[in-house]
């Protein structure tokens, strides 16, 4: 068996991989908050050759195939003023709890959040901002310039403290799980806790953590990655293209 083929084989779906993680950076690249995927390649053990009773051959005929492993960057994007005093940014490792209609919790950092005509405090999707008392926050969806939310998440209107917010921390990032864009997960058996490290900037919104022409710069790289497993195999079906014609020749 010639073990390249399989090894450029394997190389090219990685690099597909790869390719794809960086159009999903590129298309979330204006996402508040987004934090892009990474990847990283390593090598798993190819199936063993020989015949189950020839143990030494097996030994000596093993291959590694490159395989991918795709995470994500957790690190914190650039606070901007959004010119809207409903979005908010976290300074921070933490993060804001949001409902969804089937009453499960999402965690996000995207502060892209306004103020439905029933006054309640929703994100672009919708999804109800989780507050301290387990009920949305309500306020004057006529007055909403004058709602005020402190560096510590309280939200008030004037002098009328409505509610607090609940801020949440992981004690490992790297553990969650993304679940959409912006949105994350906890694996089975961890609980957040109360946000300690982290503080609310009003009428800022936090920016992705990638750009455009750093996701282009990696794009190229992947494209001549991709182009020289390509060229591996090419030469590799030009040689055993000959080698038949020589064996067949001697015949």
């Amino acid at each position: 068996m010639n073990v390249s083929l399989y090894q450029a084989a394997a190389a090219l779906d990685a690099n597909i991989q790869w390719q794809q993680m960086i159009a999903e950076n590129v298309a979330a690249g204006s996402v508040p908050a987004f934090k892009k995927n990474e990847i990283s390649f390593h090598s798993i053990e190819a199936g063993l050759l020989g015949s189950g009773s020839d143990t030494i051959a097996m030994q000596q005929s093993h291959s590694l195939l490159p395989a991918p492993t795709i995470s994500t960057n957790f690190a914190r994007g650039a606070l901007q003023g959004s010119g809207s005093s409903s979005d908010l940014a976290l300074d921070g490792p933490g993060y804001f709890a949001v409902k969804l209609p089937d009453g499960n919790i999402y965690y996000t950092r995207d502060g892209e959040f306004g103020v439905t005509n029933d006054g309640e405090i929703r994100n672009k999707d919708g999804y109800e901002l989780v507050a301290e008392s387990g009920q949305p926050i309500v306020v004057n969806p006529r007055n909403k310039d004058n709602i005020a939310v402190s560096t510590a998440g309280v939200v008030s209107e004037g002098l009328e403290i409505k509610g607090q917010l609940s801020l949440f921390e992981f004690e490992d990032q790297t553990t969650l799980t993304r679940v959409g864009n912006g949105y994350f997960l906890p694996p089975q058996g961890v609980e957040p806790v109360p946000a300690v490290d982290t503080t609310v900037a009003q009428g800022h919104l936090e920016s992705s953590n990638t750009t455009p022409s750093t996701e282009m710069s990696t794009l190229m790289l992947a494209l001549r990655h991709y182009e020289a497993n390509q060229k591996v195999i090419q030469i590799t079906d030009e040689r055993m293209g000959k080698t038949i014609q020589e064996l067949a020749s001697t015949t």
